[in-house]
């Protein structure tokens, strides 16, 4: 007999809550020196993103208990909350915690570790939040988009690259943080070290544009002693969307622009005496996305790797992961 009910009464097995209870999808993977790390979704553990690390055996561990919850609040949207690095003594990781929104060191693999802060709580409440760090850890700092809510007013903020002391001397001293940009921009993304540490790369946009209309790649010279020098645009600009930006192994920086209307790959080559970079070439012209929109500060849709080849995700509405050599403009896809 067949049983006849109004439209959204059918009782179903699949309701919110089985939904809700399971585990959504990774984000912002990453590398620390064999192990692949990244953030997921616990939903029931309070919906914390948890920190992830799969050793070399294939073994998987969450590298923070709860309630430590791995998560950034910049732009609201969020942006990559943690960087890691490979130490003789085991790695070191720093990262935000989405209560407090402070930065935090921690040494897993050390007896007895626990997270330290790297940064102050606000007297506003959450008003310094922090996002894409980059770890130095030879010059003793951790460089990271820094938002700062100076009032009560929606304008009343302001967001630079910035340099953090890995000595914890910043936990509770504000002026011990060092700014690095001059904050020309309303919107920025972390700064990209080139391999040999004299140049940093980074993107900077300004209402009333979105980062899919148009965003500036901004090259700057470090000096010796850590500062930056001026900032120049190298590419995009407000009808030109630049995504993503790093640097190859050879000293060429990389990135993702939508100059011919779709994000495709670029080569600059940057001398290494200061002086304009070359004019930009096109690593892999074609009428597909090796980008994308930039909701999230630090999101990537490529990265070099050793030996000069490039891994991608590309594609037309869906995407896959390629391996491009910039040579040939040939992607072999992995699967």
């Amino acid at each position: 007999m067949v049983d006849i009910k109004a439209y959204g009464s059918w009782p179903s097995p699949i309701d919110a809550a089985l939904a809700a209870a399971h585990d959504g999808r990774p984000e912002y993977p990453g590398f620390v020196g064999d192990e692949a790390w990244w953030t997921e979704p616990r939903p029931a553990e309070a919906g914390r993103r948890a920190l992830v690390r799969r050793r070399p055996d294939g073994s998987e561990h969450v590298v923070l208990p709860a309630p430590w919850n791995v998560r950034s609040r910049v732009i609201e949207y969020g942006g990559r909350p943690w960087a890691g690095t490979d130490r003789p003594e085991g790695p070191l990781v720093v990262f935000v915690n989405f209560a407090d929104q402070r930065l935090y060191a921690y040494a897993p693999d050390a007896p007895d570790a626990a997270p330290r802060p790297l940064t102050p709580v606000s007297a506003l409440g959450g008003g310094l939040r922090w996002a894409d760090p980059v770890l130095r850890p030879a010059h003793g700092e951790v460089w990271c988009v820094l938002e700062e809510f100076t009032g009560e007013g929606p304008g009343d903020v302001r967001r630079v690259l910035a340099a953090v002391p890995l000595d914890g001397s910043a936990a509770e001293d504000r002026t011990a943080v060092r700014e690095l940009s001059d904050g020309a921009h309303r919107f920025v993304t972390g700064a990209r070290l080139s391999p040999d540490g004299r140049h940093a790369a980074w993107l900077g946009w300004d209402h009333p544009r979105m980062p899919w209309d148009g965003t500036e790649l901004l090259l700057s010279e470090v000096a010796d002693d850590g500062t930056l020098g001026p900032a120049r645009t190298v590419a995009g600009g407000p009808a030109e969307s630049v995504c993503q930006a790093d640097w190859a192994t050879d000293g060429a920086l990389l990135y993702s622009g939508d100059a011919s209307g779709w994000w495709n790959l670029y080569r600059l080559d940057v001398p290494v005496a200061g002086g304009a970079p070359g004019a930009a070439r096109p690593l892999c012209p074609r009428d597909e996305e090796f980008g994308g929109p930039l909701w999230k500060v630090g999101l990537t849709w490529f990265a070099p790797l050793p030996g000069g080849l490039v891994a991608v995700v590309h594609g037309v509405g869906s995407t896959a992961l390629g391996i491009l050599d910039p040579e040939t403009g040939e992607v072999v896809d992995t699967a």
